[in-house]
């Protein structure tokens, strides 16, 4: 008989953060403290756990994996055997363990202060064109690490770099093209702050933020700023339940001449729009707006400006999936979101957990509970990467709708493991 898959163990390597060597050499050093020497512990051991070829580690490797989980060995996902001794059950992990996952992306975030630059925008003095390119290339860097580790990382980082650019706006001189440009790259960055605040679950800021951005924009004449905010303030009023609010706001930026004018931007807001037609249950215009949008991505050219870089083939799918799910046409949102996570980049780590958290809806919404249970536990198991409150917070829906199916196994082994942490 094939071997089972050890989930839970796996899913608690994605929560703290390890990858296999890492767990090893935690391992190693949680016996040391135990036992005055190492265990030898590899990454094959690790692999060989998380893969169920070994059911029940040897003593010497499973009292150091309770020192550094906090876990019994049921909840690690051990099976015992009948002559198996049940070490007692540890008080809580090793110091400092916990935190490991937060405390990798605080020290990105750290290092990315310093990767950005800041301490070379000038506070006083003439600014100058070469100014404006430093501050423009801020936006960029920080969006590598938005896909990776979420809105809740950046957001810190990208208000004190916004900080930063106002006070050399404020104290600095500069002549009037310049001062077009300075407010263009100020207003492209405080969209961006808005945009991780959003994802951080932080919706007052982003409000904030994006007012900021608005101005900015019309301040510098920036027309395609301009309609960035509109689309990102259409999202906020969609995730606040407010639909024709987010309708009429995405009908503004699609008819700007910047949206005309730019296909990736025309792409994006269709979609986006598709969705919110989905939402309110016009079918015929949400149809109408995904041919649109496809239409729109078969005339873009070149590479998108940093803020649209996540618009790829796969998501384009995975908003297309996100409509029919809210049509209740689910057997085809299931496909296309599934198309969509096959497609999707290695680098897109946080939009991974969001579509899989939507193909788990689309699943169970279709009856499909065991499959969606499946795919739950994956996103629990990725989720520990990224910090994103409003990924956290569908997950956290989808196990509420999981409840309903309690009494279906693989519900309930999900909702088992997840008891502590809500998701």
């Amino acid at each position: 008989m094939a071997a089972k898959r050890n989930t839970r163990l796996e899913a608690l390597l994605a929560e703290f953060g390890y990858t296999h060597e890492g767990l090893a050499e935690a391992v190693n050093s949680a016996a040391e403290d135990l036992f005055g020497s190492p265990v030898n512990c590899t990454d094959r051991h690790v692999r060989r756990w998380i893969a169920g070829d070994v059911q029940w580690p040897w003593s010497r490797y499973l009292a150091p994996l309770q020192q550094v989980f906090g876990r019994s060995p049921h909840e690690m996902g051990f099976i015992p055997r009948k002559s198996s001794r049940i070490p007692s059950q540890p008080t809580r992990p090793r110091h400092g363990v916990a935190q490991q996952a937060l405390g990798r992306r605080e020290f990105i975030a750290i290092g990315l202060a310093a990767t950005l630059g800041l301490d070379l925008i000038p506070t006083v003095g003439r600014l100058g064109t070469s100014d404006v390119d430093r501050i423009r290339d801020i936006v960029p860097t920080l969006y590598k690490y938005d896909h990776a580790l979420g809105g809740g990382a950046l957001h810190d980082v990208a208000s004190e770099a916004l900080r930063r650019v106002q006070d050399a706006v404020n104290r600095c001189t500069y002549g009037e093209r310049v001062e077009r440009l300075l407010y263009s790259a100020m207003g492209d960055l405080a969209a961006s702050a808005g945009w991780f605040a959003y994802d951080a679950g932080r919706q007052a800021d982003a409000a904030n933020l994006y007012n900021e951005a608005l101005q900015a924009g019309m301040l510098s004449g920036d027309g395609m700023l301009q309609a960035r905010v509109w689309s990102n303030l259409a999202m906020q009023a969609r995730l606040l339940n407010r639909d024709r609010e987010a309708l009429r706001i995405g009908r503004a930026a699609v008819e700007t001449r910047q949206a005309k004018n730019d296909a990736w931007l025309m792409a994006l807001l269709h979609c986006r729009q598709a969705v919110g037609h989905a939402r309110t249950g016009d079918r015929t215009r949400a149809q109408r707006s995904l041919a649109r949008a496809e239409t729109a991505y078969e005339r873009t050219q070149g590479q998108p400006v940093a803020w649209l870089s996540f618009l790829t083939p796969a998501e384009l799918m995975g908003l297309a999936g996100a409509a029919h799910h809210a049509l209740g046409q689910y057997r085809r949102a299931e496909e296309l979101t599934c198309s969509a996570l096959q497609m999707l980049e290695p680098r897109f780590e946080r939009n991974r957990v969001y579509y899989t958290v939507q193909h788990a809806q689309a699943l169970l919404d279709d009856g499909n509970v065991e499959h969606a249970a499946a795919q739950a536990g994956e996103a629990v198991a990725l989720a520990g990467r990224v910090q994103s409150e409003r990924v956290q917070g569908k997950l956290g829906d989808l196990r509420r709708h999981l409840q309903r199916h309690a009494r279906v196994p693989a519900a309930a082994d999900f909702l088992e493991r997840t008891r502590e942490t809500g998701a």
